[in-house]
Order: structure tokens, then C-alpha cells, then sequence
């Protein structure tokens, strides 16, 4: 092969690979679990070995219920509504950041414990109720409620296998994903 058909061919492989927010992206759309899917980017990326996700919590800022959020849990008046505003980590990089408003009754109390009391990501605290996620919205960019600097933004609907709403999600992914 000619330097000119290496160079062409070079060019073509480069313009066909995928840049790294679809890559991320993608990543994010085959897990139901946020968690797990930053798992497998930190992994995919080699941010750390083992590539284990923390839970931070994001302490003062205004803690407001949007409106809709009772609605789409289809929470009884009067249940408890549980809140967790936090930044993941993997290998010291912030991936994201992220609000999660949940139904306190459909966890169990050592669920509800272990999200109260330790670093563990909702995602994995939560993970033996086999929810699933409902997209309910993407942005480039930063959505109602992340900081500057979000690369990307989601909200979503995990839901339990009976049909039962768990929480809703703002996720707002860091740049850091993509580097």
C-alpha cells in the first residue's frame, strides 16, 4: 500500500470513529443504572483500577422539589420523599453530578439507611430492585439544576419491575468524560 492509500485510509478510520460523547453516550443508553454505566466508562477509560464509583454529598444550595416530582413517583400525600444531591466519582475525576428525589417507602430500610448514611451511589444501594429507566429528557449542555461546565444532561424515571415509580434523576455529566 502507498503512503497515499495509508494516509487515505488513516483519515477514513478516524472520520468513522465515534467522538467520545457519542462513545459516552452510548455507554450511558445500554444500562438501565447510571452508576453502572459510569463503572464501565471509568473502566473503558482506565480512570482507576478499580474502577469503583463514590457517592459524594453536595452540601448547601437551595433543595426545592420541582413540582412534577410527586406526580411522576405517584407518591400517596403525606409519603416521604427522599433526596440525595451528589457528585460521582471514579479515580478522583467528578463524572457527574446529581439530584435524585426517591420514594422512601418503595426501598427497603437498609436501603434507605445505607443512602442516609455511607458514599454508596444510588444506583448500587438500590440495585437488588431490578428498576429500569424511563428517558425523559437529554440536553447538551447544562439542564435546569447542574453547574457550568456540564458536558451533558439527563433526566430520567426508574421504575420497579411492578410498574411503581422509584425516583427521578437530573444527571449532569462532566467534561471530564470526555478528555
Amino acid at each position: 500500500m502507498g503512503s497515499r492509500a495509508a494516509a487515505a485510509l488513516l483519515l477514513l478510520t478516524a472520520a468513522c470513529a465515534p467522538s467520545p460523547l457519542a462513545s459516552f453516550r452510548s455507554t450511558l443508553a445500554a444500562q438501565d443504572s447510571a452508576t453502572a454505566a459510569l463503572g464501565q466508562w471509568c473502566a473503558m477509560r482506565h480512570l482507576a483500577d478499580p474502577a469503583e464509583i463514590t457517592a459524594a454529598p453536595v452540601l448547601g444550595g437551595e433543595r426545592v422539589v420541582p413540582a412534577e416530582i410527586p406526580a411522576l413517583l405517584a407518591l400517596p400525600k403525606g409519603s416521604a420523599l427522599g433526596y440525595r444531591h451528589v457528585r460521582l466519582s471514579c479515580g478522583g475525576k467528578v463524572l457527574s453530578q446529581a439530584h435524585n428525589w426517591y420514594a422512601r417507602a418503595r426501598l427497603t430500610p437498609e436501603m434507605n439507611t445505607t443512602l442516609d448514611t455511607t458514599s454508596t451511589p444510588f444506583g448500587k444501594a438500590v440495585a437488588a430492585l431490578r428498576f429500569t429507566r424511563q428517558r425523559l429528557g437529554e440536553a447538551r449542555g447544562a439542564a435546569y439544576g447542574c453547574p457550568a461546565g456540564t458536558a451533558l444532561s439527563h433526566r430520567a424515571r426508574l421504575v420497579l419491575p411492578d410498574g411503581a415509580p422509584l425516583a427521578v434523576v437530573v444527571e449532569c455529566y462532566t467534561r471530564a468524560n470526555l478528555e
